[in-house]
């Protein structure tokens, strides 16, 4: 039997919901389920839903709520229904619709679709390994109360114990936008918990419910959930109503590509990622590719490219690899499509310390040598700090260097000393600092791989820096000179 059909999910307008657990923060995973049902819903001009599924009070941690929607607010992905601006389905969060689930619970318990479990969690444990010792699945449906050698099935539900759907087996073919056409058998439908005994209700019955009455027309989720659709699928049939459409996302795998990623594996959380200077942009980018692509060789998106051609049917079945090195990659193009002038903007916090004393126009200056090669906004102070501090000697910057610890002292006190003097009669243009190093090469008829080596060694004490005439600028003349003779002095 089931209840007469009420409610049905309108295929139009398109809404789109993410319903994270506030068990901890979310990582790439969990925000790649949200980005997809944001960017379906931004594409139609429907509706993106945040709720809270906060019944699992056992495994809820304090703040997760918030930080969960700080992480969205950083990527921009915002929504229109929801917690903390409410909406015409409010309450948003689970644990404050307790009503709304026993109300359907009362109706499945009139229908016959619903029944108190009169069992402990002690004797279902035995059915359990009963089913165990015989190789066969365990399946509760095969105990339910009202059987034969069962106890008589109760006569009501006074939530002191479980409340179970009563299912129906039957086999299920069902259509997913993301893996196809599936189908599971009898065996994969069984008698599970509507309603808990602490009153509050399953991930199960409640999804089911809040879709429903949140008019929820596409549901996005995870592949962990798949095996669970034919009970899913039952449960529609026995409340009466359309399903919405599924997409069911693979699973973002680890970097080495054997299992999902996990936070129990080390995965991030992703506003970690933009503390360390990850744009939103990027990040937004990349974790929309794990899994999916519009058929061409573009990789960088910017978020309204995403929503023009972001498609579910080009969602890639297997899962993704979870690849950090060309999340670096990405952010770094991400950085060298922006303007020196928006670069400048979002750098304020990643400074050295020391560049504070310096005016924004030196700062600048340096940020644009270094904007190429800067892969994510905390490594700037490793990059930058000879512009602002004058570092010690470190001798072994050139007793590592494959050409210059060939090199005995005397020699590279030679080559230095004429850079000195050349370079003491520079402007410190560009272009005068450029003809100077050139001639210099002449000069000596050494390689740049040596010469250029050994300057840049002298005046910036690092292992690597932005082009030397490029850095030697922007030092300027006076402590160019004072670096050269310190080195000299080393020597």
């Amino acid at each position: 039997m089931k209840i007469a059909p009420t409610t049905m999910i309108s295929a139009n307008p398109i809404r789109t919901r993410f319903a994270p657990s506030p068990t901890g923060y979310i990582h790439v995973g969990n925000v790649r389920t949200a980005l997809f049902a944001w960017l379906v819903a931004r594409q139609a001009g429907g509706t993106f839903i945040l709720r809270l599924e906060d019944t699992d009070k056992v495994r809820e941690v304090e703040g997760s709520g918030d930080h969960i929607q700080r992480t969205l607010e950083a990527l921009g992905l915002d929504w229109d229904e929801g917690i903390s601006i409410g909406g015409p389905h409010a309450p948003y969060k689970q644990s404050q619709r307790l009503d709304h689930y026993r109300l359907w619970a009362d109706k499945l318990i009139a229908a016959g679709r619903a029944y108190a479990d009169p069992y402990t969690v002690t004797e279902v444990q035995v059915f359990r390994e009963q089913a165990q010792a015989a190789k066969q699945p365990f399946l509760y449906r095969n105990h339910r109360p009202g059987g034969s050698g069962q106890p008589a099935m109760p006569s009501s539900w006074d939530g002191s114990v479980p409340l179970r759907f009563k299912s129906e087996p039957q086999t299920y073919q069902w259509h997913d936008e993301v893996m196809g056409d599936l189908h599971a058998g009898v065996e994969a439908i069984d008698d599970f918990i509507l309603i808990k005994s602490d009153g509050y209700p399953t991930y199960n019955f409640a999804h089911i419910i809040d879709d429903l009455e949140m008019a929820v027309t596409h549901i996005i989720r995870g592949q962990e959930f798949i095996a669970s659709m034919p009970n899913y699928l039952n449960l529609y049939e026995a409340l009466g109503i359309q399903r919405p459409l599924l997409a069911t996302m693979p699973h973002v795998l680890g970097p080495d590509g054997n299992k999902k990623l996990s936070k129990r594996d080390g995965a991030k959380d992703v506003l970690e990622y933009i503390r360390d200077g990850f744009l939103p942009e990027t990040l937004v980018n990349f974790i929309a590719s794990l899994g999916w692509n519009d058929g061409t060789e573009q990789e960088i998106y910017n978020p309204q490219e995403l929503i023009d051609k972001f498609e579910l049917g080009r969602v890639q079945k297997s899962g993704a690899r979870f690849d950090e090195q060309r999340l670096l990659w990405m952010n770094g193009a991400h950085i060298r499509g922006l303007s020196l002038d928006e670069l400048f903007g979002k750098v304020t916090d990643f400074w050295p310390e020391q560049a504070a004393s310096y005016s924004p126009l030196y700062r600048k200056q340096v940020l644009s040598l270094v904007q190429e090669r800067l892969k994510y906004f905390k490594e700037l102070p490793e990059l930058t700090m000879f512009f602002f501090v004058d570092l010690p000697v470190n001798p072994e910057l050139i007793s590592s260097h494959k050409q210059l610890k060939k090199y005995d002292s005397s020699a590279l006190k030679v080559l230095l000393e004429q850079a000195q003097t050349s370079l003491g009669q520079s402007d410190f243009s560009l272009t005068d600092l450029t003809a100077r190093l050139n001639g210099l090469l002449e000069q000596t008829g050494e390689k740049p791989a040596v010469l250029f080596s050994l300057i840049r060694i002298a005046t910036t004490q690092a292992a690597s820096s932005p082009s030397l005439a490029d850095s030697l600028r922007v030092l300027g003349r006076e402590r160019t000179l004072a670096r050269l003779q310190c080195q000299l002095d080393y020597l």
